[in-house]
């Protein structure tokens, strides 16, 4: 009776963390798909499209900058306050912030005051998205089987192409619409349907019980007061190593996916349509990959089959952009397929557990989000626009491109080979000054 229980628990978790993280990359990726269709007309005019594009583009990516202010925050809570309820109040932040931008007013109407409030609004989706990523791992990770932290935290890194998956499809939708209707009010339906979805959220997330790891450190008494200054004093190699690691997670990604779109309709010549409907089905594989890939971190480890995937997508980056170069829709699905749907889901499925091992519990939550966020801001958010920069600088040439995501690639497999087979940790000591205990990492 007790193990069904406990299997039915785990299983809430899982599909809370899933559900949780799909709604919250729902809105954090919908605004970079319509930036680059929308906002740079809407929002950001301009005499040159080219300045406009790299405005909206701009708009997307000072949230990164802005996410490792908002994991400092919702990690200190987390790892003070416990996983669940600071969860919650992140998806709440995350979907006011989104219905906001649907009902907000364009630069004929209001002026200058229109970019301002988008960015604004933006700011707050990026301070709500920089505490969910790792409360979601944690979530999931702290109440699996250690036989099964692969798997299980696999789950929350769903949520990224699924969030992606519905924000395209909801914009494919509404992009059947006349141009003008679309420009005029169709694009605002899918932020305005974040509504439903972050009360879909809420009330799945309010009903689970906090992590078994988090409840255990709590009784003990290991709760530390400030978990930043824990994580720096104990933990900052395992902090530079997931900085590194981050590079090829999500530098690569804002490429196959947000700058694609811009990318396939503008130097490409593919319709609005078809460029949206390559990332589609390229996500709709890399949600099946994940679960897929963290099974086999399981088996092979995490350093192993991350190393492989950066490996992989190092040497795909030239392949990936000549296959786009030769204009043909067959190859343009292969390579999305490729390179976002089989290589980076096996970088993404396995990142979050991978993290999470390298910190004890007491600061897991502020550990695992120092890196990852700080990795989003400076290889994240900027990739968009370094790539659109590289095109005009280099006469549309594709070459730069590859390179960049190579060097990308490259960066974090040399991090990864710094992270030893002791490095990962097991538990936390009630006190700190003490050796902390160490597990031989998968």
């Amino acid at each position: 009776m007790g193990n069904e229980k406990s299997t039915a628990s785990s299983r809430k978790v899982l599909f809370a963390s899933l559900v949780g993280s799909t709604i919250e990359f729902y809105d954090f990726f919908l605004y970079g798909t319509v930036a680059a269709l929308v906002f740079n007309k809407l929002f950001f005019p301009s005499h040159d499209p080219y300045v406009s594009l790299l405005l909206a583009y701009a708009s997307f990516g000072v949230t990164f900058f802005i996410r490792p202010l908002g994991g400092l925050i919702f990690s200190h809570m987390g790892d003070k306050f416990g996983r669940k309820n600071t969860l919650v109040v992140s998806l709440l932040l995350m979907g006011i912030s989104t219905v906001c931008i649907g009902l907000l007013p364009t630069y004929s109407t209001i002026g200058i005051f229109a970019p301002i409030l988008l960015v604004f609004l933006r700011l707050l989706q990026g301070i709500a998205v920089g505490g969910e990523w790792g409360g979601a791992v944690l979530l999931a990770v702290e109440n699996a089987p250690k036989q099964k932290r692969g798997f299980y935290g696999s789950f929350p890194a769903m949520g990224i192409p699924l969030g992606m998956l519905l924000g395209t499809t909801a914009i494919s939708i509404v992009s059947l619409l006349p141009e003008a209707q679309f420009l005029s009010w169709g694009w605002r339906l899918p932020f305005l349907l974040s509504a439903v979805l972050v009360i879909t959220g809420f009330w799945i997330r309010r009903g689970i019980e906090e992590t078994s790891a988090f409840s255990e450190e709590k009784q003990k008494g290991n709760v530390v007061k400030v978990p930043l200054f824990e994580t720096i004093r104990y933990h900052w190699k395992a902090v530079f190593i997931s900085l590194g690691a981050k590079c090829v997670e999500v530098g690569p990604f804002y490429l196959f996916t947000t700058f694609f779109i811009s990318y396939a309709t503008e130097h490409i010549g593919f319709s609005r349509t078809t460029a949206l409907n390559i990332i589609t089905v390229a996500t709709i594989v890399t949600t099946l990959c994940i679960p897929i890939m963290g099974k086999i971190s399981d088996v092979l480890g995490r350093k192993r089959l991350f190393m492989m995937g950066a490996a992989g997508i190092a040497v795909f980056s030239f392949p990936y952009y000549y296959l786009l170069s030769t204009q043909s829709t067959f190859w343009a699905y292969a390579a999305s397929i490729i390179g976002l749907g089989i290589l980076w889901s096996s970088i993404a499925s396995i990142i979050g557990t991978m993290f999470t091992e390298m910190f004890s519990t007491n600061v897991g939550y502020t550990g695992i989000t120092l890196g990852y966020q700080a990795g989003s801001a400076l290889f994240g958010g900027t990739a968009p626009m370094i790539a659109t920069v590289l095109l005009s600088t280099y006469h549309n040439s594709w070459m730069p491109l590859a390179l960049f995501i190579a060097i990308l690639s490259v960066a974090s497999f040399i991090s990864v080979t710094f992270l030893r087979k002791t490095q990962v940790m097991e538990e936390s000591l009630v006190d700190q000054s003490l050796p902390q205990k160490e597990l031989v990492v998968k």
